[in-house]
Order: structure tokens, then C-alpha cells, then sequence
């Protein structure tokens, strides 16, 4: 993980060690991102990407309101999943215009707090628009909609295909006609399209493919709208590399491609903005998982490291959050990164379950009671995704440093 550096034998985020990141915080465990890396990771897609796309941070990877505030200063948009997340997005400084709302199971109340915010709400139902007619109406605020479209194709190997054949999310491809009828008949404001078919790629091609495909399927459907597409959000998709054997996303080939397809959306409808929309690339690798030894023991003839933390805090490094066949995040010793002493060792919380791992079989440098494990590319999808009641253990705290 060469995006941290090392010095004293400690993991340095945020230019600080980690031994006093973990003093300044009070406790363990906790999860420590870096602001630096935040930044630079944005400012270094935008050299791969073209000048005019612009880049959304999607908060469901992580909504902790330090981390929001600080994407709302260095990217053009937000997109949240709740109506909770639309409250930390709307307390940033980011415009209300810039922020866009979706999922598949609004909830009446949620709309109505997106039509009064002046979001822009991604319909996924032809319910929803109905909804969001009549609270239109009451409230005397036309509601900002564009249409989210299940795509007839899907983002090749991607961990989590989110288009393509039944599908919760959105409105399937050959219903968007009749969708956009609606919306005109209803007088609500077509702002345009979010097609978002996939997560977790690696593989640039992939990518590629399901982005020109994309604009073409906006390009297409451009007639059919009751108004010019004001925006079109064609996803994210764009992986980070957790285990050995992954590489990391050519992003600059990406951009190569997009520019290309970008070029007939200038021309075909040239109203329109396009978007990416990303959560795990921007923040994933910028953050850490901090828990602490509290036990070391042997059984038959395998060492046990049992920490303060688990999988009630980091339930995708337990495995138990979409992975088949469980795998190591990597791992460090966080206080000992230069120690040349090695064993083998398991890794586990303090769960009374044997489902609680950090680590299996994986060799580190030699530990002891109190020392610090550190679980890498642990930015995305960390405390808010895991069952931090489960057994009523103690919490976890997040620092942005």
C-alpha cells in the first residue's frame, strides 16, 4: 500500500504517525482517512478524464460528514441514497442543482424532502413519478427528475452488477419512452438520464464499452424527452485493487475512450452535462481501519491475534460483504512496518462468532499485546456497512486527518 508512507516504524496518514493518530482520537478502534490522498486522487482523475466531464461523489461509500464537506470543496457533485444523506450533502457547500438523489425504495416522506430541497430526484418507478406529481402540487415546487434506466446491458466483471435483465433498480430501457410521456404529461422538470449499470471494475475495456454504450442509449432516446437532457449520469463502476492478483484501473485509457464518445454527445446533444459518479475510487484507498491487540494466544499450534475491533465495525474485511470465497485485505502491523521478525498469525475480533476475521494465515511482522493492526483500502464501505450493534460491542470512530 505505497500511498502511505512509513517513518519510525510507524504507517504515517495525514503526515502524522499512526501511534499518535491513535492518542489524538483517544481510542481504538478507529477509522483514519487522509485528506491528502482525498485530494490528490480527485485532482489526478481529472488529468485522465476529459476537461468538461464532471466528476460526482457517490456518499454511499462513505457519508461521515468531514469526508463530505471536504469532496463538496474538490468535486462538482453529490449523489446520496437517503434522505439522511441528503441532510449531511445539503449542510456542504455544494448548490442543491448539484446534488441528485436515487434508489429504488424512496420513501413518500424522502421524496417530498428532495422535491422541497430542489435536488434532482433519479425516478426508478413509474409510482414514483406519480408521487412526486401530487407532492409537486402541494407544495407548489415543480420536482426535478431524471430518469434512472436499467439498461438492456451490464457492466462486464464488475463485482456488483447493478443493469441488465430484472433489475430493482431503475426503469427498464424499453419502458424510458413511455416514462418520459409521463413526466411531460405530468409537467414535472426533465433534467435527463442515470444509467449506472455496474461497481467495482477493474478492467478498463469493460468500462469503456458500458460508457459508450450509455451516451449512445442517451443519444437515442434524446427525441423522446419532453426537454434538451440537462444532465446525463452515466455511472461509475471504476474499481480499486483490494487483493493480490488485482491491478489497478487504467483510468487513462478510460479517458482516452470517453473523450471519443463525449465528442457525439457534444454534438448530438450538446445540452447535456455529462457526470461520473463515483464513491469506493475517490475514498477507498484513502482510509484506514485501526484496532488494537488484546490477546495473543496459540491453538494447535496456530497464533491468534484478538483485537478491540471486527466485523461489527469492517464487515466487508471479515468477507462476509459480498465475497464467495474469503480473502485477506491487506494488512499491516502499524506500529512494526519495518520490523524484520515474521510469523503467521490469524487476525480476529472480539465476537463471539467464528465468523469474526481480519485475517487468515497471513504473515506479519512479529506482534504483541497492544500493538496496532491496520486493514488497508478500508475508505469505502467500512463502519456504515457493517452491524455495529451486533453483540453490543463498543464503536468505532472515524478521524479525518
Amino acid at each position: 500500500m505505497d500511498q502511505f508512507a512509513v517513518r519510525n516504524n510507524n504507517l504515517v496518514i495525514g503526515n502524522t504517525e499512526l501511534t499518535q493518530v491513535a492518542e489524538r482520537a483517544g481510542q481504538t478502534p478507529i477509522y483514519a482517512y487522509d485528506r491528502q490522498l482525498l485530494t490528490k486522487r480527485v485532482a489526478d482523475l481529472r488529468k485522465a478524464m476529459p476537461e468538461d466531464l464532471k466528476i460526482h461523489y457517490a456518499m454511499k461509500a462513505n457519508p461521515m460528514p468531514a469526508i463530505v464537506q471536504h469532496m463538496a470543496n474538490i468535486t462538482d457533485g453529490l449523489d446520496v441514497a437517503s434522505a439522511g444523506e441528503m441532510k449531511v450533502a445539503l449542510d456542504t457547500t455544494m448548490p442543491a442543482k448539484n446534488i441528485s438523489m436515487a434508489g429504488p425504495g424512496k420513501r413518500p416522506e424522502e421524496l417530498r424532502q428532495a422535491v422541497a430541497a430542489g435536488i434532482t430526484i433519479n425516478v426508478e418507478s413509474f409510482n414514483e413519478l406519480e408521487i412526486l406529481a401530487t407532492q409537486s402540487e402541494q407544495l407548489g415546487i415543480v420536482a426535478n427528475v431524471a430518469v434512472r434506466i436499467n439498461p438492456a446491458f451490464e457492466l462486464k466483471a464488475s463485482g456488483m452488477k447493478m443493469g441488465g435483465g430484472p433489475k430493482q433498480f431503475g426503469i427498464d430501457e424499453e419502458q424510458v419512452p413511455d416514462t418520459l410521456k409521463r413526466i411531460k404529461a405530468l409537467n414535472l422538470h426533465f433534467k435527463g438520464f442515470h444509467i449506472f449499470s455496474g461497481s467495482q471494475n477493474l478492467k478498463s475495456e469493460s468500462i469503456i464499452e458500458a460508457q459508450q454504450k450509455s451516451i449512445a442509449l442517451a443519444i437515442r432516446l434524446a427525441d423522446d424527452c419532453p426537454s434538451p437532457i440537462e444532465k446525463l449520469n452515466i455511472g461509475g463502476g471504476y474499481g480499486i485493487p483490494y487483493f493480490p492478483g488485482d491491478t489497478r484501473l487504467d483510468t487513462v485509457a478510460v479517458g482516452e475512450a470517453l473523450e471519443k464518445s463525449m465528442q457525439n454527445a457534444r454534438n448530438q446533444i450538446p445540452s447535456a452535462e455529462v457526470i461520473i459518479e463515483l464513491g469506493r475510487y475517490l475514498v477507498g484507498e484513502a482510509g484506514i481501519y485501526v484496532c488494537r491487540i488484546i490477546d495473543k494466544k496459540i491453538s494447535r499450534g496456530q497464533i491468534f491475534l484478538v483485537c478491540d475491533g471486527g466485523l461489527h465495525h469492517h464487515l466487508a474485511a471479515s468477507g462476509n460483504f459480498g465475497q464467495v470465497i474469503r480473502k485477506n485485505y491487506p494488512t499491516a502491523i502499524g506500529n512494526k512496518m519495518e520490523a524484520d521478525i515474521k510469523e503467521t498469525v490469524n487476525i480476529v475480533g472480539p465476537l463471539c462468532t467464528p465468523l469474526d476475521i481480519l485475517a487468515d494465515k497471513i504473515e506479519l511482522p512479529k506482534a504483541e499485546i497492544g500493538d496496532l493492526v491496520v486493514i488497508f483500502q478500508s475508505g469505502a464501505y467500512g463502519i456504515t456497512a457493517s452491524p455495529i450493534n451486533f453483540l453490543t460491542q463498543p464503536g468505532a470512530i472515524e478521524i479525518l486527518v
